[in-house]
């Protein structure tokens, strides 16, 4: 058995971390990507990774083989990822094309080439949008409300089936939102906003947020390849320290050069203004809870998240400040 894995999606927040993370534990990472041309920036970026593969459109069912050669585990997180503003005619046609078709397509490539181990990227949003009491684990009822979050609980069990066929052991893995050097989307955007300096109509809620360091994340993922506990298992997975959206805030603004800054506006009136212009999934998820309870993992996989929440923070906001900002 070789020691070299299959990152899909290596030219990724989270494939690069993970290339990053593979190389420090010895083993060797051969990058899987949409199209040569991501090779380049991607080998400038990650010193000591020298391998690379081109596995194209993964919903077009392209031929694997070569990309799978002499591979002994697969870390799968090439994916159609949540749109906020979706263009797609059937959004869930074009999430199972992709996140379920494109799943099958290299798990059962993977099984007929005798790799060992598939690790599976999925979300936490398989198991809902919000939390209310106690946090998600991994024994809860799935219920996925978006097409992302649908097409990612079908690949989940289509895996288990493949894995049950097959002998392919399979981890499942369901982050909550990442965040670190490099990230995009929402959490980009609160940054913005609070190097601004711009007071955020943010009311005092005591609601909980699991999220999950980039760092913290690669670092399971490689567990899970080469751990023997990690076999046929589902996982939840976070920092372990869940904090309400204003704390956040609170904690980010001193690593940006700011104060956190508050206007003292009702929970109940944002409420009413975000059904008003229809955002009420955004004031949900900035407002409500969605928590995790990773024990599971830790206990299973003796994991401990080697970055601290803190020093995640910081470095993220260390990496806006020296790099980001100089290009907006």
């Amino acid at each position: 058995m070789t020691d070299r894995v299959l990152i899909t999606g290596a030219d990724g927040f989270v494939g690069n971390a993970v290339c990053r993370r593979l190389l420090e534990s010895g083993l060797t990472p051969r990058a899987g990507l949409r199209n040569a041309s991501l090779w380049p920036a991607l080998q400038a970026a990650t010193p000591g990774l020298d391998e690379f593969a081109v596995i194209g459109d993964l919903g077009a069912n392209p031929d694997l083989r070569s990309a799978l050669e002499d591979v002994s585990a697969v870390v799968h997180l090439a994916a159609r990822v949540h749109i906020m503003h979706d263009s797609a005619l059937d959004p869930l046609n074009e999430f199972r094309r992709v996140n379920v078709g494109g799943t099958v397509a290299m798990a059962l490539a993977a099984a007929a080439e005798g790799v060992r181990r598939f690790v599976f990227v999925s979300t936490v949003k398989v198991n809902g949008e919000s939390t209310a009491g106690r946090p998600f684990t991994e024994g809860d009822l799935p219920a996925p409300q978006d097409p992302y979050a649908v097409s990612k609980w079908e690949a989940e069990e289509v895996l288990r089936g493949i894995s049950a066929e097959t002998g392919l052991e399979v981890a499942i893995i369901r982050p909550p939102l990442v965040y670190g050097p490099g990230v995009r989307a929402n959490f980009l955007r609160l940054m913005r906003l609070v190097e601004r300096g711009l007071p955020l109509p943010l009311p005092n809620t005591n609601n909980r947020r699991s999220l999950i360091g980039v760092e913290n994340l690669a670092d399971c993922l490689v567990r899970c390849v080469m751990h023997p506990g990690a076999a046929n298992h589902t996982f939840m997975v976070s920092d372990g320290q869940d904090v309400s959206t204003r704390e956040l805030v609170v904690r980010l603004a001193p690593s940006l050069g700011r104060s956190a800054r508050f206007l003292p506006v009702p929970e109940l009136a944002l409420r009413l203004a975000a059904r008003l212009v229809g955002k009420q999934s955004a004031i949900n998820r900035l407002l409500g809870s969605l928590e995790i309870d990773s024990s599971n993992v830790r206990r299973t996989l003796e994991w401990e998240p080697p970055v601290t929440f803190s020093c995640g923070l910081e470095a993220t906001a260390r990496w806006y400040l020296d790099s980001f900002k100089q290009l907006v």
